[in-house]
């Protein structure tokens, strides 16, 4: 089965980055033909990707990402429009995050730190997170410049992160479906109890 770790933003979250999904693929016109939108319920910050996992292995990943978070809640906050890759034709179309990345990444170590004990190796190059608007079934270079054109500062969505959820990825059989995503764990995110000396 096909799993990945991620964050999710909450309803309001989601109604107010679908708002600025929008507004994107309509100033971009007919270019927004090519692009394939993320559905809002399917909007999420993927934080470890682990690909295609053996059944045996399934029930040790389920249960290494279950446990608790040493790490207190936080707000995480959108902004910023952005493509990958970083030159040529664009693939996908994602906002960036702002306030919180820091947070997240921390995060993301220890959960990769679980799963590198299961064996799975880390992924290379720096965690750039973002959160996956659409992605183009054809792409120009000249794509590229247009959607930087829309990119912003300013917040477009924020909303508080207190778990962690491990899904599984089906793929669609039809080519223009997305894909469907169940969630098989939960690992709250639970401050560290401080002890103070008895005096």
């Amino acid at each position: 089965m096909r799993l990945f770790l991620a964050v999710d933003p909450d309803a309001e979250a989601r109604r107010a980055i679908a708002a600025g999904q929008q507004r994107i693929l309509s100033a971009l016109g007919d270019a927004a033909d090519q692009i394939r939108r993320v559905r809002p319920d399917q909007m999420h910050v993927t934080l470890v990707f682990l690909g295609e996992v053996a059944d045996v292995t399934a029930a040790a990943v389920i249960d290494c990402c279950s446990r608790p978070v040493d790490a207190g809640p936080f707000d995480l906050a959108f902004a910023g429009v952005g493509v990958f890759p970083p030159r040529g034709a664009p693939r996908a179309l994602w906002i960036a995050i702002g306030a919180g990345a820091n947070e997240l990444g921390a995060i993301r170590q220890e959960m990769a730190g679980r799963l590198a004990h299961l064996g799975f190796a880390g992924e290379g190059g720096a965690f750039r997170p973002h959160l996956t608007l659409g992605r183009w079934r054809r792409s120009r270079p000249s794509d590229r410049a247009g959607v930087l054109t829309l990119a912003t500062d300013t917040a477009a969505a924020r909303c508080r992160i207190d778990h962690v959820t491990l899904y599984r990825s089906e793929l669609p059989s039809a080519q223009h479906a997305g894909p469907t995503y169940t969630a098989l764990a939960r690992a709250n995110l639970t401050p560290p109890v401080v002890t103070r000396p008895l005096t």
